[in-house]
């Protein structure tokens, strides 16, 4: 069984994972003004916010972590595009919070589908 790679737990990845880079919560001043100058809808502005805060990330993991975590957004964009929509949706119980506007965004499988690609490249 494939372990956490920070606890000692067993890893389950979820779509929600890749996002955890955009998470403000309690850093709106730095990050979410850092953040709020790209539009997640443009590709360009995608590719960098892709490169600076997920693709860091995601170089850190093992190849097995990456395998499975790019195995579980390969799932999800092959079915509907409705996941997309439900993992950007803000939950007043989190304790996580992404930028303002993005719950809004018109395509957020577009988002996911250029991530999916420029990780796949690294």
């Amino acid at each position: 069984m494939l372990m956490h790679p920070y606890l000692d737990i067993p890893y389950s990845p979820r779509l929600a994972h890749f996002l955890g880079g955009f998470d403000i919560y309690d850093r709106e001043e730095s990050l979410g003004e850092e953040l709020a100058v790209y539009d997640p809808e443009h590709f360009a502005d995608r590719k960098i916010l892709i490169d600076r805060y997920v693709a860091k990330r995601f170089s850190s993991l093992s190849y097995r972590h990456k395998f499975l975590l790019l195995g579980v957004l390969a799932e999800a964009l092959d079915g509907d595009g409705d996941v997309f929509f439900d993992v950007l949706q803000h939950d007043p119980f989190s304790h996580s919070v992404l930028p303002e506007g993005w719950d809004e965004m018109k395509n957020p499988k577009a988002f996911f589908e250029d991530m999916y690609v420029l990780l796949s490249e690294r």
